[in-house]
């Protein structure tokens, strides 16, 4: 199979796959692992490459025929005030419940990420929240919330999160099925 790929490099200690949101492949590897080695992984896993493009593919047909609405800076304008409306007051009642302080709390318009937690505990969303169900508001905000006792992606993490939103499964599946969708409209609108 010849596939093309971008490697990143790191203190990882394992291969793994990513594929992003447009079909690009990512692989993400040991600094010190052979690039034959990575090319017999990418080869290895052709099937899981093959449905992710497939579903990709999927996707923009879905989209083609019923595109998302435009979204204006006026309307991100709108979205960023609701937001800093809305967000902070969930973020105090969760981090209550969490049992974490944090810092500042940032509203922006981002291209790639729906929110973040920086190491001291400043937080960023993404105005386009305000488009997605409240229920997947809650969950990114106490996704954010919990990087302040883990902040990575572990298992302890994710338990962390479980022990708030026990169906947060359900509100990411959400996201990763239209998010997209949602950041794609604002880019096309916005960066003409």
């Amino acid at each position: 199979m010849n596939t093309e790929y971008e490697i990143i490099r790191s203190s990882r200690k394992t291969l793994a796959l990513q594929m992003k949101s447009e079909g690009q492949l990512i692989v993400r590897a040991p600094y010190r692992t052979a690039d034959r080695e990575i090319r017999r992984f990418v080869d290895q896993n052709s099937d899981w490459i093959q449905k992710h493009r497939a579903l990709i593919e999927q996707r923009r047909k879905k989209e083609a025929q019923n595109p998302p609405p435009a979204i204006t800076r006026e309307t991100l304008h709108r979205l960023a005030a609701l937001a800093v409306e809305t967000i902070p007051p969930r973020v105090a009642y969760y981090a209550d419940i969490i049992g974490v302080s944090y810092g500042r709390i940032t509203i922006r318009s981002q291209k790639t990420r729906w929110g973040s937690c920086s190491a001291k505990g400043n937080l960023n969303f993404n105005c386009l929240l305000m488009l997605t169900p409240p229920d997947v508001q809650n969950y990114v905000i106490i996704h954010e919330l919990c990087h302040r006792k883990q902040m990575n992606h572990s298992h302890a993490f994710w338990k962390e999160v479980s022990q708030v939103m026990p169906d947060y499964r359900k509100q990411r599946s959400w996201l990763k099925e239209n998010g997209g969708a949602l950041i794609r409209s604002m880019l096309s609108q916005t960066d003409t």
